[in-house]
């Protein structure tokens, strides 16, 4: 364990954020809390740049809040992503402080600022409002990574002009994330025209051939846009993962 991770351990208990019963058994085992029912990975944050990031569909509200609570306790920020609607409700209820965002089906707890890598940013398009629960669970997993990132909604094939008087914003990002049902031609069209990445990702919107979003995916993967980095159907959260990573390494280069 880093001397600077200790100290911040120590603050943590001298801000009351956790209890110094919760860091003797962080100094104990700093890697894992074993819930019986759950082994929360405590070293995430370490390795990887985030905190481990609790996925709620499927999963009993108590578990959920059990593993938020392990993980606050241990001085993590903590985000829960694909929560439906009661069971949101409870898990928020159960943790003081907790941001909602209910089209998002994200709940977020800070317990201190997200590091933000200083001259980078990223933009999330998409290309109607039915994406926007993607959407939102991008930008609420960007904004739990420290990412600053601009917010293009609203901009697909149909009318595709109004893709046009956004192309200063998109222009402006290190790292673009693309988000598209229906036919998925969206991230196409804008990776023939910038030059950063790109990072695509299928939603399942669309009439029956869409296929609950695998037309939009198979799009996107055979895009003649080179270079595009497709993600799973609806998953805002790994697309946003992504762009972190690619933030980590360009803030290594610049530092």
């Amino acid at each position: 364990m880093k001397n600077s991770d200790i100290q911040a351990l120590l603050e943590a208990v001298a801000a009351g954020r956790t209890t110094p019963q919760a860091a003797l058994a962080h100094l104990e085992n700093p890697m894992e809390t074993d819930l019986g029912f759950a082994v929360v990975d405590q070293n995430r944050a370490a390795r990887m740049g985030l905190p481990e990031v609790v996925y709620g569909e499927g999963k009993e509200a108590e578990h959920i809040v059990q593993i938020a609570r392990a993980l606050l306790e241990r001085d993590q920020n903590v985000l829960i992503t694909r929560l439906g609607e009661q069971t949101r409700k409870v898990v928020a209820a159960a943790l003081p402080g907790a941001l909602v965002n209910d089209l998002g089906r994200t709940v977020r707890v800070e317990r201190k600022p997200a590091r933000v890598l200083e001259g980078f940013r990223a933009a999330v398009v998409c290309a109607g409002t039915t994406d926007l629960p993607v959407f939102e669970e991008c930008s609420e997993t960007l904004v739990a990574a420290g990412i600053a990132h601009d917010r293009v909604t609203d901009v697909g094939v149909a009318g595709i002009h109004r893709l046009f008087s956004r192309m200063p914003v998109l222009q402006a990002a290190d790292v673009l994330v693309v988000i598209a049902g229906m036919e998925g031609a969206l991230p196409s069209v804008v990776g023939g025209l910038v030059a950063m990445p790109v990072v695509a990702v299928p939603t399942s919107v669309g009439y029956g051939a869409g296929a609950a979003g695998i037309a939009a995916l198979l799009g996107m993967l055979t895009s003649c846009a080179s270079g595009i980095t497709v993600c799973n159907i609806d998953n805002g959260f790994g697309a946003a993962v992504a762009v972190h990573r690619i933030a980590r390494l360009l803030g290594k280069k610049t530092t």
